[in-house]
């Protein structure tokens, strides 16, 4: 019978020691340790600044060893520009617990933080995360969201408007009326064009549809058009270009990418660069290395002049002499 006792106790004892190291280890295993990470990825819609904010990220992720397929598994969908579908993705990636979200523009971004607090949420062409109420500062996210921004320098677009323009009295400030990052952005602008003698015009829209009827009605009302880093305008600025300029009316744009789609100049970020510092932080949560809440929002401190010399012939304007220098040398720098 003691035997018996003895030989109970033995395994109670050894049952007990491994419930506890198998809740020691639990304890200690960081999300370093783990072979395989998800990924969750909702995106606004597709052009091509927030889709090469996606490449920058992916690549660099893969450049520090988090390959899709291989260690991570990447779960990405794409909004097609509709908020609705923002919030069902939203809800489909909260439900599937991923070890980390990210969201590309703030409409995305917004949906995601709106239905988890727990799961760490990185955003990306985002202007102004705390304006857009995903952090409590920019310095000091607090929360489960942090991220990069894509804030151009504005006031140097204002001003390279002036200098190819130093005639234009009217611009008209065309954005949509729901993003946040674009009304930010508008605000400045506005400020920066009066300093200069410049009458702001704002032209808003709330859909997609409205866009050539919008921008038809600026035509005889302004000089010149400025459109920042808005999803929808950039999504439609074809549209825009072909009734600005058959009309005569140049266009200064937030970014780079919309130089391709008609406009005639910018001081832009590079949104590949963007999506490479995002890799960074997410890098840092994924090794356990930080929170989101310890994590300041980030900004691109490359912003780069870009012409468009076919724009500006057909709308016969020559470029000043000190802007082509800047090209011909290289030093595109707004500063």
């Amino acid at each position: 019978m003691k035997r018996v006792i003895a030989l109970l106790l033995t395994g109670v004892i050894a049952l007990s020691t491994a419930a506890c190291s198998a809740e020691n280890n639990k304890a200690d295993n960081k999300p370093s340790d783990k072979k395989n990470f998800k990924i969750g990825i909702v995106q606004l819609v597709e052009h091509p600044a927030l889709d090469s904010a996606y490449k920058g990220f992916i690549d660099g992720l893969a450049k520090a060893g988090f390959e899709n397929g291989k260690n991570i598994t990447v779960d990405y969908q794409n909004a097609q520009g509709e908020q609705a579908n923002c919030q069902t993705i939203a809800n489909k990636l909260a439900n599937d617990k991923p070890d980390l979200i990210l969201a590309i523009a703030t409409p995305a971004a917004q949906a995601v933080a709106n239905v988890t607090k727990d799961i760490p949420i990185l955003v990306t062409a985002v202007t102004d995360p705390a304006s857009a109420k995903l952090v409590a500062s920019n310095e000091k996210p607090g929360g489960n969201v942090t991220g990069t921004s894509d804030l151009t320098p504005v006031e140097e677009q204002m001003k390279l408007l002036k200098q190819i323009l130093p005639d234009a009295k009217k611009v008209g400030m065309l954005y949509c009326s729901s993003e946040a990052n674009s009304k930010y952005q508008v605000d400045i602008a506005k400020k920066s064009a009066a300093a200069l003698g410049i009458e702001p015009v704002e032209a808003t829209v709330s859909n997609s549809n409205e866009i050539q009827q919008v921008t038809q009605s600026l035509v005889g009302k302004v000089d010149a058009i400025y459109a920042p880093t808005d999803n929808m305008i950039s999504a439609g600025l074809v549209t825009v270009s072909m009734t600005a300029q058959s009309a005569k009316i140049p266009i200064i744009v937030g970014e780079s990418a919309m130089i391709k789609k008609g406009g005639l100049a910018t001081y832009g970020i590079n949104y590949y660069d963007l999506g490479l510092l995002t890799a960074n932080q997410a890098v840092r949560i994924l090794k356990g290395e930080a929170k989101p809440a310890d994590m300041p929002i980030e900004y691109s401190k490359n912003c780069e002049l870009e012409i468009n010399k076919e724009v500006a012939q057909k709308l016969g304007i020559t470029f000043p002499d000190e802007l082509l220098k800047k090209l011909n040398s290289g030093d595109t720098s707004s500063k």
